[in-house]
């Protein structure tokens, strides 16, 4: 594990995002089943008691190392972690588990819980991770989604829920980002929307901020959250 100052705003004026992947297998005794058991159950209780809030948990619906399940935990600072980091214990089904901290963006430095769909459904969730080669690009990467690339996703459709520079984590230099959609379609048409849409192309027109300047890598995955995720 890689540890990192945060670009931007001062200490504790942007919360401490913790992502938390639950690795399993695919075994006759339901590993996961009980895996989903001991969150729901153990887990998300003993955050709740240390005060944490919002949490999201999340199933892999489309993108590699499945099974697992992902917990998105806000805490206000990295002592609040630290402290609730103690209190979690129990007995568990996993193989492992894999832990990322980040640093919420400035332009959005908490969670948002996105609004409930009118009928009671749940939104699929993507997750995405830009990778930079430098602390520098990454810094350039992260304006762009504080100086309008985050505004443009609200005006297209999207749903955010975090923005976040990673202080803790594999790959790093990185950034870390989850939005929200209706369903797999309206994913792809809003996508479509955003990339031929005269902002984004305003934006990419300015020096040093293109893909191939700026981010090395991308990756993605596709969520749905659990029935007991507080994020749906």
């Amino acid at each position: 594990m890689t540890m990192a100052l945060p670009s931007g705003a001062a200490e504790g004026k942007r919360a401490t995002i913790e992502l938390r992947v639950f690795k399993m297998r695919n075994t006759q005794d339901a590993m996961t089943q009980r895996t989903n058991d001991f969150i729901a159950k153990t887990y998300l209780p003993a955050l709740t008691r240390a005060g944490v809030s919002p949490v999201g948990v999340f199933g892999n619906l489309i993108g590699p190392d499945s099974p697992y399940t992902l917990t998105v935990a806000q805490f206000p600072t990295l002592d609040s972690w630290e402290a609730a980091a103690g209190k979690l214990d129990g007995e568990a089904h996993f193989v492992r588990m894999e832990v990322t901290l980040l640093r919420a963006f400035s332009g959005m430095p908490a969670i948002e819980v996105p609004r409930p769909l009118n009928d009671g459904k749940s939104r699929i969730f993507e997750l995405r991770t830009y990778e930079s080669n430098n602390p520098k690009t990454l810094a350039r990467k992260i304006r762009m989604f504080d100086e309008g690339e985050i505004e443009l996703f609200r005006k297209v459709g999207m749903a955010p829920v975090f923005f976040g520079e990673t202080i803790a984590g594999q790959r790093m230099p990185n950034l870390t980002y989850m939005v929200g959609f209706e369903d797999l379609a309206a994913r792809e048409k809003i996508w479509s929307t955003f990339v031929s849409h005269p902002e984004w192309k305003k934006m990419l027109a300015q020096p040093g901020v293109s893909d191939a300047e700026i981010v090395s890598n991308i990756s993605n995955s596709i969520l749905r959250p659990m029935p007991f995720s507080a994020i749906k």
